[in-house]
């Protein structure tokens, strides 16, 4: 299957947002060793693509609160099911069906980002500043467009080169092999580090799953993803790493609003660890309100004081005269 329409649609986002921020007047040419425009093209590459890909993200947040409601279920299922995996998965799957809960929908953004990745990927990849370099107007890039991209630099290193570039690369970019590595390197690590903080902040917040498939899962994105870059990250052109990071700030953000505006219902901190149910009412206005500390109370009125009475016995005293004993009368 052919994937040119992703690398036509990539290129008209990036090359529209080039040429808007030219526009306006930021450089074109480099300052601080960097090409400002194509830098900003890049992020907002980011920007468009979250805002198109929002209202999947709004079915992510939905499916995540279905599965913290269904927690209680799945416990029972796995007291009910111990030591029979495939009952238990079956019974799973047909709640999932039932509740009409997706476990794997809160990967979907990531992977409908795949796509896009690639095709900047592939974009980069081309870059070349050689004269002779032959289908510079592919995608829908005229030379002039191919060779500014081309010569686009991030603190002097070209966006098309990456830390593994051979000598060869580095000669066809006009760059600094030594630069390039520094650069790359910093970026591979801000990368692998926003990809481990994106994972962390979810499950921080809404604990760890009961569900062995979803704990496995967010195994994998907590620290799979993040070491599999260590070595991937060699690989990725520095405007790749560029996309990848600000996509992962730009997530920590989204995270962060969604998690104060709709607290999660469910708070582990250890896999395996007993939920801890935080009871939560839902508000007016659709986010709900923390009930997990108690109303405070008005404080109790003091008591009367009690007024002893006469011990058995005693002589009755006039008020009048000072508490003396009254005298009889006749």
């Amino acid at each position: 299957m052919s994937l040119d329409w992703i690398y036509y649609a990539i290129s008209w986002i990036l090359l529209a947002w080039h040429s808007a921020w030219d526009a306006i007047g930021v450089p074109v040419g480099t300052v601080i060793g960097t090409n400002w425009a194509w830098i900003l093209a890049i992020i907002f590459l980011v920007v468009t693509v979250r805002v198109i890909l929002f209202p999947v993200f709004v079915k992510q947040i939905k499916s995540q609160r279905a599965m913290q409601a269904l927690q209680p279920k799945v416990k029972e299922l796995q007291e009910k099911h111990k030591g029979d995996r495939e009952t238990l998965q079956k019974e799973m799957m047909e709640l999932y069906r039932k509740e009409k809960a997706n476990p794997l929908m809160g990967c979907l953004p990531m992977f409908l980002q795949i796509p896009v990745f690639l095709g900047l990927f592939h974009v980069l990849r081309r870059l070349n500043p050689d004269p002779d370099k032959a289908n510079k107007d592919s995608y829908g890039w005229t030379v002039d467009q191919f060779n500014s991209a081309s010569e686009a630099t991030l603190f002097t290193a070209p966006i098309a080169s990456k830390f593994g570039s051979t000598v060869e690369e580095l000669a066809q970019l006009g760059a600094n092999g030594t630069t390039v590595k520094i650069m790359a390197g910093i970026l591979v690590l801000v990368m692998m580090g926003t990809t481990y903080l994106t994972s962390r902040q979810m499950i921080l917040k809404t604990g760890w799953a009961e569900d062995p498939q979803q704990r496995m899962i967010q195994r994998l994105m907590l620290y799979g993803i993040p070491l599999s870059l260590l070595i991937s990250g060699a690989i990725f052109p520095i405007g790749v790493i560029i996309y990848w990071v600000t996509n992962n700030l730009f997530t920590l953000a989204q995270q962060q609003w969604v998690l104060r505006k709709f607290p999660p219902l469910v708070t582990n901190t250890k896999p395996g660890a007993t939920a801890a149910r935080n009871p939560v009412q839902p508000t007016k206005t659709g986010g709900f309100l923390n009930r997990s500390k108690p109303a405070p109370q008005a404080p109790a009125k003091p008591a009367a004081p009690k007024v002893a009475g006469p011990k058995p016995g005693a002589k009755p005293t006039n008020p009048k005269k000072g508490g003396r004993p009254a005298k009889r009368q006749g």
